[in-house]
């Protein structure tokens, strides 16, 4: 039953902490970390919104939802209407409810936050997704008449399937064209099943198809078909391409060519897309030492520190060559890793690789650093520490340092423009590319970012596509070439 509450003593609330497995336990097991809010705690929480008059959550939203609507309906145990409030703008709820950095965009504007701790946007996202999801009702949105125009999306990630999502609503005959064989991009390949269950992903993208959505996988575009054959010969009228940053970067430094170094892209996809945690049931093995260092600390570092220590490595150690301030990892995903033993090392960074003559990785040379100026990040550079080498013996070393645009499709097409990264450029209100007709949207143009920053990159596509198809385009291709 919600309460009459005067914004003075909704203050005056704690915020609600969210449930989680015990460390000890979590640590040697891939099931869900954190275990989600209870209706009670769900409403609690809700009555900490002030229900400002000038809400800034919902401009830190990337896809624009109304915020303080939905937390209201919470709040008021109105729980189908406030996932209907989040629907409007968000067609993958309890995929952002589970893995968006809220802490960095809603939640850090949020008002009651200035003096206290903000409300828990992401967490009552969650909640009534979840709730959706347990009642096994769920609700398709309406789409629109159909409107004869073919639309292929290239890569099945977060931007694709947003901007999927978007245009099957309004009527396109959309195709998702995925190059692995399974979709779902980076959430299947890169995101641990301890975070998000791909039970979650896979009932997301059932609904896609449920909305008219064609899913092919195994479909490799530049190799394929290329951009302008999907026009030419496969009768599209439009194009999208999603195919985020999957080329991962190394340092460039001796030993990297040993057995038992890993990138972070490889060493996450064998393990969650392929199913490597499951070995021997699933067929395919990861190598996994006593030892494991992993370099980096960023979302996707954590991800691989605490994959490691699932997969039985005794001892976990993150190489990270600044402090623990200037690490761009979540806050949360920071402290869980910290909470199951993680070694965290911060202020050192490999220089060397060890390995023996049967090229097997034995140990790495860690130099200590110093924090100098700031760099053209905005944060002060590291600087070696001379003759504070030492080296650490071990087994594996996995590089999670980032990764960048995979230049396949962009190399396949002439004429597409890009940056001096590699990513391509996009015109920001529609997301058109240098060529007409053809969007892009999420890593492949921001580099790597985040899951609700790729969406709202979906969803701006979508709405430039549809435009470009009504103005421009005004008759589908099918019909163009039938008469």
């Amino acid at each position: 039953m919600a309460r009459d509450i005067k914004p003075a003593d909704r203050l005056k609330i704690p915020r609600q902490p969210m449930p989680a497995q015990d460390p000890r336990e979590r640590a040697r097991n891939f099931d869900e970390v954190a275990l989600g809010y209870t209706a009670e705690m769900a409403q609690t929480e809700a009555e900490r919104c002030l229900a400002c008059k000038k809400p800034k959550c919902v401009d830190g939203c990337p896809v624009g939802i109304d915020i303080p609507a939905f937390v209201d309906a919470v709040r008021l145990e109105e729980f189908e209407r406030a996932l209907s409030i989040i629907k409007e703008m968000n067609t993958l709820p309890a995929i952002c409810g589970r893995v968006c950095p809220q802490e960095d965009q809603c939640e850090k504007v949020c008002v009651t936050g200035k003096k206290h701790k903000p409300v828990a946007i992401g967490r009552l996202e969650r909640f009534v997704a979840d709730l959706e999801r347990s009642s096994g009702e769920i609700k398709m949105p309406v789409r629109e008449p159909d409107t004869g125009f073919r639309v292929a999306i290239v890569g099945s990630g977060p931007a694709g399937l947003t901007c999927a999502a978007e245009l099957a609503r309004r009527g396109h005959e959309v195709t998702i064209l995925e190059a692995l064989h399974k979709p779902g991009g980076v959430l299947v390949y890169g995101i641990p099943e301890f975070r998000l269950p791909k039970a979650i992903v896979s009932e997301e993208i059932e609904n896609l198809t449920r909305m008219g959505v064609e899913i092919r996988c195994n479909f490799v575009v530049g190799k394929t078909a290329t951009v302008e054959e999907l026009f030419q010969e496969w009768g599209f009228d439009a194009v999208f391409i999603g195919t985020g940053a999957g080329l991962p970067y190394f340092m460039g430094i001796p030993g990297e060519n040993y057995i038992g170094v890993y990138s972070a892209n490889e060493f996450l996809t064998r393990v969650n897309l392929m199913k490597g945690f499951d070995f021997p049931r699933h067929d395919t093995p990861v190598q996994v030492g006593r030892r494991v260092a992993v370099v980096g600390s960023g979302n996707v570092a954590m991800d691989c520190l605490r994959t490691a220590l699932r997969l039985g490595a005794e001892e976990v150690i993150c190489l990270y060559r600044r402090t623990r301030a200037e690490s761009p990892a979540r806050l949360e995903e920071l402290e869980h890793a910290e909470e199951e033993g993680i070694d965290f090392r911060w202020l050192n960074s490999p220089v060397e690789i060890y390995g023996n003559e049967e090229g097997l990785v034995t140990g790495v040379r860690v130099i200590k650093m110093e924090l100098g100026e700031p760099d053209s990040s905005g944060r002060r550079r590291p600087i070696p520490i001379e003759g504070s080498e030492y080296d650490v013996p071990i087994d594996n070393v996995i590089m999670a340092i980032g990764q960048g645009p995979n230049p396949l499709v962009t190399q396949s097409t002439p004429g597409l423009e890009l940056n001096r990264r590699g990513n391509i450029v996009v015109d920001e209100e529609t997301m058109m590319t240098s060529i007409p007709g053809v969007f892009a949207g999420g890593d492949i143009v921001t580099g790597a970012a985040t899951v609700i920053l790729a969406m709202g990159a979906g969803k701006t596509a979508a709405s430039g596509i549809d435009r470009y198809l009504s103005e421009t385009v005004q008759v589908p291709h099918a019909q163009r070439a039938a008469s």
